[in-house]
C-alpha cells in the first residue's frame, strides 16, 4: 500500500485510525470453557474434607447426601391435642396421667376408646388412630363414684391418621435428598442436620498463590520517580477469597526471571496467579519461565479487551497457573476469564456448569461472544445506552445495574479501577459493540451489588 493510498477504518474504529488485525488469540467462550476443563480435570485427583455443619456453609456438597434415618424416624403428633384409639366420635375416656411430651419415652398402648393429652412432635404411643386437635374438642367431667373421670369428644369428624406424621413421611434412611454439587444454605445445614449429619463432606478448597511481578511496584506511599502503587496486591488475594480459595500467600517478586522460575516451580498451590510479564517486552519473563519450567500452554491470549494477553498453563501435577496482565482492569477481566470458571469447577461449584456449550467457534461470524445463560453468573439484562465494541474482539465494560437495565460506567480503560469499584459486574459487549436495548449477558461480582443512584462520575456512555 502506498503511503498516499487512505487507510482503511474498520467499523467501530476512531476515523483515520489504522485497522487492527484480529491478533492470533483464543476467542473468548472458548478460552472459560478451557479454564473450566482444566479445573473439572484437576478435581479429579482431590479429595473432599468433612467439615462440622456450622463450618459448612457456602461450600458444596462432595458426595450426595443420604438420609442416615427416616423422617421422621417414629410416628409423631403434628399438632398439640388428643392421642386417641378407636373411630370417632367417641367419647373416650381420657388416662388420667401424664400429657406425652417431645423428647420423653412414649405412652403405653392405648386401648380401644382411650384417649391422652399429647403436645407437638411428641411420639405417639402404639394403637393411635389419630390426634384431635385441642380446639377441635371438648371434654366433660363423669362424676363416676370412683372419682372424677373425664370423656372426651370431637367436634369435627375424626380421620383415621390425621395430624399424624407417619414414620418416613418425608423419607427413608438411605435415600438421596441432594446430589453432589448442591450448595450448602442454611435450609441445607437444617435438613442435614434432621437427617442425622454431624459434618458434611465438601470439596477441598483450592489453594492459590499470588505472585505480583514488577519492579516498579511501591507497597506504600505516593507514586512517585517513575514507580506505581502496587493496586493488584491488595485486591487479588480477597477477591480469590471470596470466590472460593485458600490464598497461601500473596508475593512480591522483581522483575527477575531465575526468581519467578523459583516462586512458581516451588508453589505448593492448585493455582499460581500472577500479574503482569504477559507480553513480549524485555522483563516479560512469563512465556520463558513456564517453557523451562516444561509448562503447556492452554491459553495464550485471549480475544478479549480489557486483558488480551492473559494465559493459563498447566504446570504438571494437576497445577495450573493463571497469567493476569499488569493493567489493573485487564488483571480483573483475566480473574473473570480465566481465574473464577477454573476455581469454579476445581471446586465443584454448581455454577460451573458446563459454560459455553454450543458457542461458537473460531473464526464464525458471533465468535467471541457467548450464548444466553452460558456463563457462570448474571443472567442477561438490555443496555440502556449503545456501548462502543472491539472489531475483533469480545469487550468487558463494568455496569451498574438500574431497575432491569444495565448502565455502563467510564472509566474503564484497562489501567482504571474507578468504574469497577462501583460496578455490580462486567458486561460481556460483542465484537462490534452493543446497541441501545440489546440484552448482554452479565458476569457478577462476588459482593453484594452497589444500591442507589449511578456513581457522579459521568457514569454513562454518551
Amino acid at each position: 500500500m502506498s503511503l498516499k493510498e487512505p487507510v482503511p477504518v474498520a467499523p467501530g474504529t476512531a476515523t483515520g485510525a489504522k485497522a487492527e488485525p484480529p491478533h492470533r488469540a483464543t476467542a473468548w467462550p472458548e478460552a472459560r470453557a478451557a479454564a473450566v476443563r482444566a479445573g473439572t480435570a484437576a478435581r479429579g485427583g482431590r479429595e473432599p474434607r468433612r467439615l462440622p455443619l456450622g463450618q459448612a456453609l457456602g461450600h458444596v456438597l462432595a458426595e450426595p447426601l443420604l438420609a442416615l434415618t427416616d423422617l421422621p424416624s417414629f410416628d409423631t403428633s403434628a399438632m398439640d391435642g388428643w392421642a386417641v384409639a378407636g373411630p370417632g366420635p367417641g367419647p373416650w375416656t381420657v388416662r388420667a396421667e401424664t400429657p406425652v411430651l417431645a423428647g420423653h419415652t412414649p405412652a403405653a398402648a392405648l386401648a380401644d376408646g382411650e384417649a391422652v393429652r399429647i403436645a407437638t412432635g411428641a411420639p405417639v404411643p402404639p394403637g393411635t388412630t389419630a390426634v384431635i386437635r385441642t380446639e377441635h374438642s371438648r371434654t366433660e367431667h363423669t362424676g363416676a363414684p370412683a372419682g372424677p373421670g373425664l370423656l372426651l369428644h370431637a367436634l369435627r369428624e375424626v380421620v383415621s391418621g390425621q395430624d399424624i406424621r407417619p414414620r418416613g413421611q418425608e423419607c427413608r434412611s438411605g435415600d438421596e435428598l441432594l446430589p453432589v454439587g448442591t450448595a450448602v444454605t442454611p435450609a441445607v445445614l437444617g435438613l442435614a442436620a434432621a437427617a442425622g449429619y454431624d459434618e458434611l463432606s465438601v470439596p477441598s478448597r483450592p489453594r492459590v498463590e499470588v505472585l505480583v511481578l514488577g519492579d516498579e511496584l511501591l507497597a506504600a506511599g505516593l507514586p512517585h520517580e517513575g514507580l506505581i502503587r502496587d493496586a493488584l496486591g491488595p485486591m487479588l488475594g480477597p477477591w480469590l477469597t471470596a470466590l472460593g480459595a485458600e490464598v497461601l500467600a500473596t508475593r512480591r517478586i522483581g522483575d527477575d526471571a531465575e526468581e519467578l522460575y523459583e516462586a512458581v516451580t516451588g508453589s505448593a498451590a492448585d493455582l499460581v496467579v500472577t500479574t503482569g510479564g504477559t507480553a513480549a517486552g524485555p522483563v516479560d519473563h512469563l512465556h520463558r519461565v513456564l517453557d523451562k519450567a516444561g509448562a503447556v500452554l492452554l491459553v495464550d491470549g485471549v480475544k478479549v479487551r480489557p486483558g488480551h494477553p492473559m494465559l493459563l498453563a498447566a504446570l504438571g501435577g494437576r497445577r495450573h497457573l493463571v497469567g493476569l496482565p499488569g493493567n489493573p482492569l485487564a488483571a480483573v477481566s483475566g480473574l473473570l476469564t480465566l481465574a473464577e470458571p477454573l476455581l469454579a469447577a476445581l471446586a465443584g461449584s454448581p455454577l460451573a456448569g458446563s459454560p459455553l456449550e454450543g458457542s461458537a467457534p473460531a473464526g464464525s461470524p458471533t465468535a467471541g461472544t457467548a450464548p444466553s445463560g452460558a456463563l457462570l453468573s448474571g443472567g442477561r439484562a438490555p443496555v440502556r445506552v449503545e456501548v462502543h465494541g472491539h472489531p475483533h474482539d469480545t469487550r468487558l465494560v463494568p455496569v451498574v445495574r438500574r431497575g432491569d437495565e444495565l448502565v455502563p460506567l467510564h472509566y474503564n480503560g484497562p489501567a482504571m479501577l474507578r468504574g469497577i469499584a462501583v460496578a455490580d459486574g462486567m458486561a460481556v459487549v460483542p465484537p462490534g459493540g452493543a446497541r441501545s436495548g440489546q440484552e448482554l449477558d452479565v458476569l457478577d461480582l462476588p459482593w453484594p451489588p452497589t444500591s442507589g443512584a449511578v456513581p457522579a462520575q459521568g457514569a454513562c456512555f454518551t
